[in-house]
């Protein structure tokens, strides 16, 4: 029997929230079950409020060794190539949002006061207070990541391996498989509190707007691509076309890299530097991910009134690029990678969190299809500035959005 995908039991699961929000508060008249619901919410967010310390260690830490690891002028390169592609991608979704989710947000009804004065409380609480701030995990992620780097000794190196893994399958294991409840938790409850009609169409209408701004910001990384090599950029563009629709299919930057390869190579990319570059980039170069981390957050923020400003978007921005370099190899890992960042950036509550994911992983196919699109832009951009130059030896990937 063939296993449901998460898109799928996100889906039941959100259906099923606003079934038993609208039976409770149309012929039930009583909330037992939506507090029964914001009860496990509860719990659940507390729990995942513990874990957003632990996965930025046990990923960002790794990952910035491992990248620390590789030497040469070829990874210098690629991953600062990567890196401004992600921030101009995050930009050009600030932009395009300022301009265009205010009158989306306006013209189903405004933003609520305070929204969240309206939802039902669970029957009790849970604290599960974390070992150390956001800041504080990133900081410590940061300083050891760049410490195994620079000292090049495998134990600690290795420990963190371990950690990773073991925060892996929390995700994998606890939080992934939970969340088709949690999510069917806060629709029950907005639904209940009458909010869930304005939700679902600016959730449709950020939708919409999030894979037009995948289409625009591919044709510029290859436009870029293709005047800086001297190649068509409408050509390249169409033999890495196989590589986005696996991408839809897998969901999966890593699974989809034997077909990003074969579609870069057809761009005239050298095998030494599409070898190196497209693995690379599957880890660190995540614009689709990031446009979407950027536009769902905007959205969420007008839907409660919060600013919005550049200088608020912009440094969580920057801190998002350098973020996805550790996302978790899990379906909807950058979205787990980001959630400390909304939080401490930019004062995501638990409930907003869990908005948040919804918004994300119902377009996280599209997203992860424009990552992998684009990483054969940055290995164009890389094989014209390598010259031909070896790729890295011993270089391997660390996460990845899936």
């Amino acid at each position: 029997m063939k296993k449901v995908g998460l898109l799928t039991r996100l889906i039941i699961g959100l259906a099923l929230g606003i079934i038993i929000g609208y039976i409770s508060k149309e012929f039930l008249q009583f909330d037992f079950f939506v507090r029964l619901l914001a009860t496990f919410n509860g719990i659940f967010g507390g729990f995942l409020g513990y874990v957003i310390p632990l996965i930025i260690i046990g990923f960002v830490a790794p990952g910035i060794a491992e990248l620390g690891k590789g030497a040469g002028r070829l990874l210098g390169i690629t991953t600062l190539l990567a890196y401004v592609s992600t921030i101009i991608a995050g930009t050009f979704a600030f932009l395009v949002g300022t301009g265009v989710l205010p009158k989306i947000v306006s013209a189903v009804g405004g933003h609520a006061s305070n929204p969240e004065e309206a939802l039902v409380a669970g029957f009790f609480q849970v604290d599960m207070p974390p070992i150390m701030g956001v800041m504080t995990a990133l900081i410590t992620a940061f300083l050891f990541g760049l410490g195994m780097a620079a000292i090049k000794n495998k134990s600690l190196y290795q420990v963190t391996k371990d950690f990773q893994e073991i925060i892996e399958k929390v995700i994998q294991n606890v939080i992934i498989p939970l969340l088709p409840i949690h999510i069917a938790g806060i629709f029950a409850n907005m639904t209940y509190a009458g909010e869930v009609a304005r939700i679902m169409k600016i959730f449709g209408s950020v939708f919409a707007i999030v894979i037009l701004c995948h289409v625009v910001i591919i044709v510029l990384q290859y436009t870029i691509a293709g005047t800086a090599t001297g190649r068509n950029p409408f050509t390249a563009l169409k033999n890495m076309i196989p590589a986005y629709l696996t991408a839809i299919g897998t969901q999966s930057s890593a699974a989809t890299i034997p077909v990003t390869l074969r579609s870069a190579k057809k761009n005239g990319i050298s095998d030494g530097v599409a070898d190196f570059a497209i693995p690379l980039c599957a880890t660190i170069h995540l614009s689709g991910s990031t446009i979407t981390l950027t536009m769902c957050a905007m959205a969420v923020m007008m839907m409660s009134g919060a600013s919005t400003s550049f200088g608020l978007l912009f440094p969580f921005i920057l801190m998002l690029g350098v973020t996805m370099v550790a996302a978790p190899g899990v379906p909807g890992g950058a979205v787990m990678a980001a959630l400390g960042l909304l939080q401490s950036m930019l004062g995501f509550t638990e409930a907003q969190l869990g908005l948040m994911i919804a918004l994300y992983l119902t377009q996280d196919s599209f997203g992860t299809a424009c990552n992998v699109t684009g990483d054969g832009a940055i290995a164009l951009l890389a094989d014209k500035f390598a010259k031909g130059s070896a790729p890295v030896a011993g270089t391997s990937t660390v996460g990845g959005e899936v």
